[in-house]
């Protein structure tokens, strides 16, 4: 038999002396390494409410409207890959939208990308033309950061987790920089100056969809990164997490 132990209520030994932590530090720090203290505490975990809320709207969505949505984690683009900002993006599988592509999916109609923290990163650690091959080496994360952190999760008609084809085009499913979609807009390697008329590259290729990731800190990752050292100094102790395919929400272990 389970035995329960009860405490009487009260403050702890442990709860004063944070008190008086916090106290001295918003005496002898500023304000703004108070907010980056606070921020540091608690982006990890609002992080990853952020994402589950995210990823239950989209299996809303999905029973719904009976098609497939998903959410897709994506940098903007930058020519630097490493600072640049990343975002969740609601798509929507839609074949007649995106020119009769397979596998085509777009982005969800009215919905703005939701920018993730500065500090915090979302990473599947697969790269290549499909994405099909796993980082597991110090030295290819750099050619393929981009892919690494670019994924999508999606969920099909009755709500349930699938592994799906994705390919992520516009609304009118065009190649080039004459469509209108603010979203998704230009495919492929883009080089400076040259730059796409979307806030994200479209695929250039089927991918398949996860159902784990990484979330990482962006600032020990760089260290990590320019230490040479980015799988095996820092990727290689974090935690993968999973996603339930029957509720949507994350878990720590499959």
């Amino acid at each position: 038999m389970m035995s329960l132990k009860f405490y009487k209520k009260g403050i702890t030994l442990v709860e004063i002396l944070t008190v008086i932590a916090i106290a001295v530090l918003v005496t002898v720090v500023s304000v703004p390494a108070i907010d980056v203290f606070f921020d540091s505490f608690a982006s990890q975990g609002s992080t990853q409410a952020m994402i589950n809320a995210a990823l239950s709207s989209a299996r809303a969505m999905a029973t719904s409207e009976h098609k497939y949505v998903g959410i897709r984690f994506q940098k903007i683009y930058d020519e630097s890959p490493l600072y640049a900002d990343q975002y969740m993006i609601f798509i929507v599988y839609d074949y007649e939208g995106t020119g009769r592509l397979a596998n085509g999916f777009r982005a969800v109609d009215g919905l703005k990308p939701m920018k993730l923290p500065e500090n915090i990163g979302v990473m599947d650690l697969y790269y290549g033309s499909d994405n099909d091959r796993q980082i597991d080496d110090d030295l290819v994360i750099g050619d393929f950061f981009r892919d690494a952190t670019t994924f999508s999760i999606i969920f099909s008609p009755a709500g349930k987790l699938v592994i799906h084809d994705v390919w992520v085009r516009n609304r009118d499913g065009r190649t080039d920089d004459s469509s209108s979609d603010d979203i998704f807009n230009t495919e492929g390697a883009i080089t400076a100056p040259v730059k796409p008329t979307g806030m994200f590259l479209q695929d250039a290729a089927n991918e398949l969809s996860r159902r784990m990731f990484y979330i990482y800190d962006t600032r020990d990752f760089r260290r990590a990164y320019n230490d040479d050292q980015p799988v095996s100094g820092y990727l290689v102790n974090l935690e993968p997490l999973y996603i339930n395919p029957h509720t949507g929400t994350i878990i720590s272990q499959e």
